[in-house]
C-alpha cells in the first residue's frame, strides 16, 4: 500500500460552513479573532492545541465555536512551510486481520486528527515479521513513524536516521525509538497467573506464541516469576498464531505421556480458541477437567463457548498514547512512559482445579 498524493487544491481548500456562501471569500483567522472577541495569536494558540494553560477554557470554546459557525479551517499549507513538516505520520503493523492493530489504527488516527496530522498505515504484507519499504521518498514524506516491535526490521529502510521514531509493545532498554509506548504485559500475566492459583491449580501448560518478539518474551518471564517459590509444574510448547495451527499443538501436548495439565495459559486468544477445541476434540471439558486463559480480549473471547476468561489490552488507548508521544518528540518535550494498565476479565473458561 502507498500513500495517495493529493493536489495541494485537495488538501488544503477551506470547506464552506454554515456561514459561508459559495463564491464567498475564504473566512480567515483575523475573522475569527474578531468574532471571537480575541486575538489572531490566541486562535492560533486554540486552533493549533497548544492553548491549554495558557488561554482560559471558556475563551478556547468561544474560538473553536466561531470557527465552526464560519467555516474556518487553517491552511496546512502555510502553516507547513512554517514548520517544515508534512504532518503525516507512517504506523507500521505487522498485520490487519488482527483487530487488536485496526483499534490501535483508531487511536492513533483519533490523535493525530487533533492535532492536524494525517496517517499513513501500513501493514506487513507477509504478515508478522519485517515489513518492505513502503515508497520509496518516505524520509521526505514523514514527519516521524510509530512502528510495532513485531515489524521492527522494517525500520533501518523507512526511517533513516532523520525521522522521529515511536517503537510500540518495545523493549524500553534496547528501543530504537526516541520514545516507547508499552502495555502492561507482565502485569496481566501476573494477574492470569495468580487467578489460577488461586482456583487451586498446579500443573500448568504454556502455549506460547511462536513469534521471537519482546512482547511475548514478557508473558513468559512473568509467567515464570509469579510461580517462583511456588509447588508447580509447567511444560512450554510454541504454536503459530492461528486457531488450527495452536488447537494441533494444544491437542498433542494434552494427548502425550505424563500428568495432563489442569490448565493453559495462552499467549493470545487465537492461541486460547485452539487449545478450547483441543480439549473438546480429546473429549475434555472446559473448565472441569481443564482451565483455558487468554490474553488481549479481542471479539474473539466472547464468541467461543465459554467465553474465555483473559486479559483486556486498551487497544485504542495505546494508540493514542504511542500518536500522543509522536508530538511530544516532536514538540521537543519529553513523552509519557508509564505503562499503561491492563485487566483481567474472568469468564467461563476457568474454574477450579479438578
Amino acid at each position: 500500500m502507498s500513500p495517495v498524493r493529493r493536489s495541494t487544491s485537495e488538501r488544503e481548500v477551506t470547506v464552506a460552513g454554515p456561514l459561508q456562501e459559495a463564491g464567498a471569500p475564504r473566512p480567515t483567522s483575523r475573522d475569527v479573532a474578531r468574532a471571537a472577541g480575541v486575538s489572531q495569536a490566541t486562535v492560533s494558540l486554540v486552533l493549533g492545541d497548544k492553548w491549554r494553560g495558557r488561554v482560559a477554557e471558556p475563551t478556547a470554546e468561544r474560538v473553536r465555536t466561531a470557527a465552526r459557525e464560519l467555516g474556518y479551517r487553517p491552511n496546512l499549507a502555510a502553516r507547513n512551510l512554517r514548520l517544515g513538516r508534512t504532518r503525516t505520520a507512517l504506523l507500521v503493523v505487522p498485520e490487519l486481520t488482527n483487530e487488536f492493530f485496526a483499534h490501535v489504527y483508531t487511536g492513533v488516527a483519533r490523535i493525530a486528527a487533533r492535532h492536524g496530522f494525517g496517517v499513513v498505515l501500513y501493514p506487513s504484507p507477509d504478515g508478522i515479521g519485517p515489513a518492505r519499504d513502503p515508497f520509496a521518498s518516505a524520509r521526505a514524506s514523514l514527519d516521524g513513524v510509530l512502528a510495532s516491535s513485531m515489524a521492527s526490521d522494517a525500520l533501518a529502510t523507512i526511517r533513516g536516521d532523520d525521522l522521529p521514531l515511536v517503537m510500540l509493545d518495545s523493549d524500553p532498554a534496547g528501543s530504537l525509538g526516541a520514545a516507547t509506548v508499552n502495555l502492561d504485559l507482565a502485569d496481566g500475566m501476573r494477574q492470569v497467573t495468580e487467578h489460577l492459583l488461586a482456583l487451586g491449580h498446579r500443573d500448568f501448560l504454556h502455549l506460547a506464541a511462536d513469534v521471537d518478539s519482546w512482547t511475548f518474551d514478557v508473558r513468559a518471564e512473568a509467567f515464570a516469576r509469579t510461580l517462583r517459590g511456588t509447588r508447580t509444574a509447567v511444560r512450554r510448547v510454541a504454536a503459530p498464531l492461528n486457531v488450527e495451527g495452536a488447537r494441533a499443538v494444544a491437542e498433542a501436548a494434552l494427548s502425550g505421556p505424563g500428568p495432563r495439565p489442569t490448565a493453559i495459559v495462552c499467549d493470545d486468544d487465537f492461541l486460547s480458541a485452539g487449545a478450547c477445541k483441543a480439549a473438546r476434540r480429546l473429549g475434555l471439558r472446559v473448565p472441569e477437567d481443564v482451565s483455558v486463559t487468554g490474553f488481549d480480549d479481542l471479539t474473539l473471547a466472547t464468541a467461543v463457548e465459554p467465553e474465555l476468561t483473559t486479559v483486556r489490552l486498551p487497544a485504542e488507548r495505546f494508540g493514542e498514547r504511542a500518536m500522543e508521544s509522536l508530538i511530544a518528540v516532536l514538540e521537543g518535550r519529553e513523552p509519557d512512559a508509564t505503562p499503561l494498565p491492563v485487566e483481567l476479565v474472568v469468564r467461563g473458561s476457568t474454574g477450579p482445579a479438578r
